[in-house]
Formats: structure tokens, C-alpha cells, sequence
């Protein structure tokens, strides 16, 4: 399997690490770090040097509550740090619901559009909505994400009921319009949208049966890092569970990133790229020794 995207077709027959670059001041984890355009283009060059595939950048936090951001705010965070990432050589995905943002950041030469709303914000002054966009270009790559609500009140009234079903009727209505719009199904990745509107126990039940929650036929890109769900199952580490450090936070992400690919992830898309990178040795290392098993002998006759 291969994701097509704007200069690059992206061979997926080894799972790819998306590297984030959150060139934001209130990033769930990270706000701050990379918020200036020259951090934020060292950190892209920091990402690839451990060893990231794709590099994912954007100019607006998405955590739960986080305040909307201008579109002149947005543009003037990524659009310097994209130009800069766009002469590394490897993919660059823009995270942005902004049909104007993901304009510019093509136009720059980005490759793939990474959408929590997954081409349904239809905010835009000029009527033109990210569907519009990704439409008209030839071959850009797309992320549709499955996020329920937005990310004001997602978590303030989170879905019910078994989400697999929901999630998967979701992503396949989302690709099917898009193929039927022409865009071609090798340019559609697929996300279920860990921490988008579920509880945790709804996460991890995606993740167990994330190949039942994402069509078949598509790639998948999985988004665990640092995730509060990993708090939730790992705050027995501390006596503030709810305030684990990024430190704390690393060994559930990387275990976390290894299930996801052995459920069938093609993409991660993380903070801590080196770790994630090992992790995803050590299961290669397991899955390459591994013999296939026999088919069942008939024993009645």
C-alpha cells in the first residue's frame, strides 16, 4: 500500500512516524516549546534527525476546550515554519480545519492535509469549504479524522454506546463521498480520532478493534501520543495521575503507538519520535521470527 500525496507516494509496507511540530502557545503537551518560527524549524530538523518520516505541523491546539485562533494568527504561525519544511525532503502535513489555511500551505508545496474535522467546518467568509480544496488539487494527501462534537464541548459530552460501528460508518461515508468527488482512494488516510469525544474506555476499545473501526482498503494513521487515556490507565504511577509529566507520559505513548501498529496502523503520529521509532524495532524484530501457522487439521474424518 502506498499514500499518495502532493510530491511524495509514501510506501507503507513499513509502518511511517509523523513527527508533531505544535507551533502553538497551548498545545495540550507541549504549548510553548515551539510556538516562534525559528523553534519550530529547529524542531522540524530535531524530528528527522531521530528519525521521522512525515512531519505534521500546526498552528492551533486542538485539546479539548482549547479558544478557536484567527485565520491571520494561524497563517502567520505555519505558513514560515512550512515553508522552511517543505525544503527537507521528506512529506509535510499541515493539521488545520481552515479551508484558506490548507490553500496557502499547498501552495507552498505541502503534501497532505491532516483535518480533525475532516473537511466538514464550513466557518469559512469566502463559502469555499477544505472538501473544496482537496478536490481541486491533483494529488495532495488527506487525513479525515472522526472527531465527535468539537473540541469546545467534545469531551464535556462525549459519545455513547459502542463507538466502532459509529466511527466506521462515519470514515466510510467521509471516503466514499470523497472518491465520488474524484479524489482517489491512495490519497485517503483514515483516522479514528483517539480523544476526539470518547471516554476512555471508548478509545481503547478502538484501538483493540481499530481494524473493525476503519474501512478496509485505506490507510490508517493512529494518534496516541500523550493522550489523557494514558493518564487514565497509567495514574497509579502517581498520587496526581491527572498531572503526569511528559516524561511519565512516554512508555504508555510508545506501548500505546506499537499496539496500534500491530492492529494495523500505517502511520503514528507522535511527540516522541526516537522512542516510538525503537518501539517499532522491537515488534519488526518479533513479527519477522514469526511462523505462520498451519492450517487446522480435519480430525473427524
Amino acid at each position: 500500500m502506498h499514500w499518495q500525496t502532493s510530491r511524495f507516494s509514501i510506501d507503507l509496507s513499513r509502518p511511517r512516524v509523523m513527527g508533531i511540530v505544535n507551533v502553538t502557545p497551548d498545545s495540550f503537551s507541549d504549548g510553548g516549546q515551539h510556538a516562534t518560527s525559528s523553534a519550530a524549524m529547529a524542531h522540524c530538523e530535531a524530528l528527522l534527525r531521530e528519525g521521522a518520516d512525515i512531519l505534521d505541523i500546526g498552528g492551533e491546539s486542538t485539546r479539548p476546550g482549547a479558544p478557536p485562533v484567527s485565520l491571520e494568527e494561524e497563517l502567520a504561525r505555519v505558513l514560515p515554519v512550512i515553508r522552511h519544511a517543505v525544503t527537507l525532503g521528506v512529506p509535510v502535513s499541515v493539521d488545520t480545519y481552515k479551508p484558506a489555511v490548507m490553500q496557502a500551505a499547498l501552495d507552498l508545496g505541502a503534501d497532505i492535509i491532516n483535518d480533525v474535522w475532516a473537511l466538514r467546518w464550513r466557518g469559512d467568509t469566502s463559502g469555499k469549504t477544505g472538501q473544496d480544496v482537496v478536490v481541486a488539487h491533483p494529488n495532495c494527501g488527506v487525513c479525515l479524522m472522526h472527531m465527535h462534537r468539537d473540541p469546545q464541548t467534545m469531551q464535556s459530552a462525549p459519545m455513547v454506546g459502542d463507538v466502532v460501528p459509529q466511527v466506521l460508518s462515519f470514515l466510510q461515508q467521509l471516503a466514499h463521498d470523497l472518491k465520488g468527488l474524484g479524489v482517489d482512494s491512495t490519497r485517503i488516510c483514515l483516522d479514528p480520532g483517539i480523544g476526539f469525544g470518547k471516554t476512555v474506555a471508548q478509545n481503547f476499545s478502538l484501538l483493540a478493534r481499530q481494524a473493525e473501526a476503519v474501512p478496509q482498503g485505506y490507510a490508517v494513521l493512529a494518534g496516541w501520543s500523550r493522550k489523557s487515556s494514558l493518564v487514565a490507565v497509567t495514574q497509579t504511577a502517581s498520587p496526581h495521575g491527572a498531572g503526569l509529566g511528559i516524561e511519565q507520559r512516554l512508555a504508555p505513548s510508545v506501548t500505546a503507538a506499537v499496539l496500534a501498529v500491530q492492529n494495523g496502523a500505517h502511520v503514528v503520529r507522535v511527540h516522541d519520535v526516537r522512542e516510538t521509532i525503537s518501539g517499532l524495532r522491537v515488534l519488526a524484530a518479533m513479527q519477522a521470527e514469526q511462523v505462520p501457522q498451519a492450517p487446522a487439521r480435519d480430525l473427524g474424518s
